[in-house]
């Protein structure tokens, strides 16, 4: 599970959130600011905080077009509960079917799009995970990939919905590997591994991210534990991403994290002195010959 990168909540080992908010401070001299009209005055963004009723960590997943935020507040006993969070402040908290009760337990929720549809995963009374889909009004489907494990900690993980309904994600086995899953919006599932990717504890493959066009990126860790990316079409085709200086050790290498509506994808990489750097890969223009898709 070591390659997860795209959401906060994937480590389910985590016990702590630590969110850290950076302030700019523009300072402007008096005599000159009185002499400005409000039209002529600089703008700056306008930065909202929130916290969900009963929350004592709050961490938002994501925002869709509408302004719509999606993510999941932790509470005094330690249990994950998923939230909306409206344009105009108004909370809907949510707990999807099945979902546990005690510390660690509980719904979260991942990732919401344009229709207002959103997934994520719960850890049930004994810490399993299952996926789950929440239509725009309020009503739940849970699901599991084939194949996913049923002990503590191991199970289905969705990772992102595209405006259609479908569902990008992982699970883990029962020996503790990873695998992609695609779940369509009629509901079935489709699994699949990057060739390459390792099959021992740990290792595997994640789909992470899944653009409107249906394609989804995700990270795979080897058998000797370098991470790579890959970017994969709705017909299943996988192009592997390493990028030039990523390093060859053990958990070094390529992590995508995102792609664009225009599958630009962006992450970082650990190179072989185990320095994090971004990367954006762009995809080659329509009709250009000479592009391999490629680095």
């Amino acid at each position: 599970m070591k390659s997860q990168t795209c959401k906060l909540f994937t480590d389910l080992r985590l016990s702590a959130f630590v969110v850290a908010t950076l302030c700019a401070v523009a300072i402007t001299c008096p005599m000159v600011l009185s002499a400005q009209t409000a039209s002529t005055r600089e703008k700056h963004p306008t930065i909202i905080t929130f916290d969900p009723p009963g929350s004592t960590v709050t961490v938002p997943s994501q925002v869709n077009p509408a302004g719509e935020t999606v993510g999941a507040y932790i509470d005094a006993s330690g249990v994950f509960h998923g939230f909306l969070r409206a344009p105009d402040g108004t909370f809907t908290t949510f707990e999807a079917p099945g979902a546990g009760t005690g510390s660690f337990q509980g719904t979260l929720g991942f990732s919401i799009n344009p229709e207002g549809a959103v997934t994520g995963y719960y850890r049930d009374a004994s810490t399993v995970l299952h996926g789950f889909l929440r239509d725009r009004h309020g009503t739940f489907t849970t699901f599991d990939a084939p194949g996913a494990g049923t002990g503590a900690f191991l199970g289905t993980f969705p990772q992102g919905i595209d405006p259609a309904g479908t569902i990008a994600g992982l699970y883990a086995d029962g020996g503790n590997v990873s695998h992609g899953f695609v779940r369509a919006a009629h509901g079935n599932i489709m699994t699949f591994d990057v060739p390459g990717a390792g099959t021992g504890s740990g290792q595997g493959t994640t789909g992470l991210c899944i653009n409107p066009a249906g394609t989804i990126v995700g990270n795979y860790l080897d058998a000797n534990n370098v991470n790579h990316s890959y970017v994969r079409t709705p017909k299943g085709k996988v192009t592997k991403i390493d990028v030039p200086g990523a390093g060859t050790g053990a958990f070094q290498g390529t992590y995508a994290v995102s792609i664009n509506p225009a599958g630009a994808i962006t992450g970082y990489y650990i190179d072989a002195s185990g320095v994090y750097h971004g990367f954006l890969r762009l995809p080659c223009s329509q009709g250009d010959a000479d592009c391999q898709d490629t680095w």
